[in-house]
């Protein structure tokens, strides 16, 4: 057996082993192992010794470690409910406050936190139920808190991109940048959507009860100052330092972390509790993305070597497609994973097969990576499996069924294909802020 023939074992087992249900990380080092011992003998050894400390060793990954501590931190200790309030008494008078402020909330927490589970399952505990306690149609609270959760899939300090950057060798600052128009954009079109959905539909989305928003303008100033602007300043010192070229990620992440730690001593909120689980859940996490990190860069070193990328490459180019088809086909491809696999499997596994065809399209790896996120995010939303639905539904009143989450989400998620279709005509709308900045 030939080794370009082994690569392409080596890949089939690596996806039937994923889809039976087997550890990721640990099946990625095995397969590497064994395939590699097969193919070049004891020089697998030295290989996996050489990938494993380039990986360790990469300074950019330790911003992900504390990036995702910054996030449970912030989780924990309230401060994402004193954000939700605040913005939830300002925007009371509007039809559709509750959605607009689940989705405003989300899009200033994604900018704090790398993370999207925990957006998701936190705002369905602090939003889903007054929404349905007023009558908002089941549907559309949903979907908001669906759609608003996964921001941060895109948004700044995505970990996402942390991990594209890292794998692909691009720069994460220009990643970023490349990543705030096309988040923004996404905010504000499921803010329009609400608006437009409540004026057509007063009773889908009612305003806040008088009585519940009966503040004077002053504690309504001071709810807002208190609630808004601490975590607003936070997020500016960590991603301006980082555009602006004063601090790497992994510093700007380290000021981050110790902001929200501040914070929420200047809430009263930090205790022991609240660092032990923010610490055991960090690590938890962070645990499983860098070993899953180390067994994809071991698998894919020898993937390469036996010449199965090579082999896939060949193929795609042989298809004859054009850059258009070349992309369609990658993002098919891509939203059919996303259902059964984490965006973490997809990005650190598969993604490495797509860069070399790419490169050969000359297609800008930063518009492509901002693509690969939002068409992750689309997925994430999509039935059948669609992720965000079963957080949601884990943490929801018992009458809401699963049907409904789906439903829900259906309208954001054709919102999201429009922002994909639009980023694909129009690249400028992600590089030209990276252009601006990088002349």
């Amino acid at each position: 057996m030939s080794n370009e023939t082994l690569g392409i074992v080596q890949l089939g087992l690596l996806t039937l082993a994923i889809f039976i249900g087997f550890p990721t990380a640990f099946t990625l080092l095995m397969l590497g192992f064994v395939f590699g011992y097969i193919g070049f003998g004891r020089l697998v050894f030295d290989l996996m010794a050489i990938r494993t400390f380039q990986v360790m060793t990469n300074d950019v990954l330790i911003s992900i470690v504390l990036f995702i501590f910054m996030g449970f931190v912030l989780e924990r200790s309230g401060v994402m409910d004193r954000l939700f309030q605040s913005i939830l008494v300002a925007a009371g008078p509007l039809r559709g406050s509750l959605a607009l402020a689940t989705v405003i909330t989300c899009t200033i927490f994604a900018m704090a936190t790398g993370i999207i589970g925990a957006s998701v399952t936190i705002m369905g505990l602090l939003a889903l139920p007054p929404m349905l306690r007023l009558g908002y149609d089941k549907r559309m609270s949903t979907g908001a808190v669906a759609a608003g959760g996964t921001l941060g899939i895109l948004i700044p300090p995505s970990v996402l991109l942390i991990l594209y950057a890292a794998n692909a060798g691009e720069s994460i600052v220009r990643l970023y940048l490349g990543a705030f128009v096309p988040g923004f954009l996404l905010s504000a079109s499921y803010v329009a959507y609400i608006i437009i959905v409540t004026q057509l539909r007063p009773e889908a989305g009612p305003p806040l009860p008088k009585e519940e928003r009966n503040y004077p303008l002053g504690q309504i100033l001071m709810m807002l100052l208190t609630g808004l602007v601490p975590i607003s300043l936070l997020i500016l010192s960590v991603l301006g330092s980082i555009v602006a070229g004063l601090a790497t990620p992994t510093e700007a992440a380290s000021m981050g972390a110790l902001g929200a730690l501040l914070l929420s001593v200047a809430y009263r909120k930090l205790n022991w509790e609240v660092l032990k689980g923010a610490v055991f859940q960090s690590i938890r996490t962070s645990s499983m993305v860098l070993t899953l990190l180390v067994g994809s860069s071991i698998f894919s070193a020898v993937f390469a070597r036996l010449g199965g990328s090579k082999v896939i490459e060949n193929f795609v180019l042989g298809l004859g497609l054009s850059t258009g088809g070349f992309i369609l086909l990658a993002m098919v491809v891509i939203f059919l994973l996303g259902w059964p696999l984490e965006w973490t499997e997809i990005i650190i596994i598969f993604m490495p097969l797509f860069w070399p065809i790419a490169q050969a399209y000359n297609i800008d790896p930063i518009w492509f990576g901002i693509l690969v996120a939002v068409n992750l995010q689309t997925a994430f939303l999509s039935p059948p499996v669609a992720m965000a639905a079963f957080y949601i539904k884990g943490v929801a009143p018992p009458g809401v069924l699963l049907s409904d989450i789906w439903r829900g989400m259906m309208p954001y998620m054709g919102l999201q294909v429009a922002v994909l279709v639009l980023i694909y005509i129009f690249p400028q709308i992600t590089l030209w802020l990276p252009n601006l900045v990088f002349k």
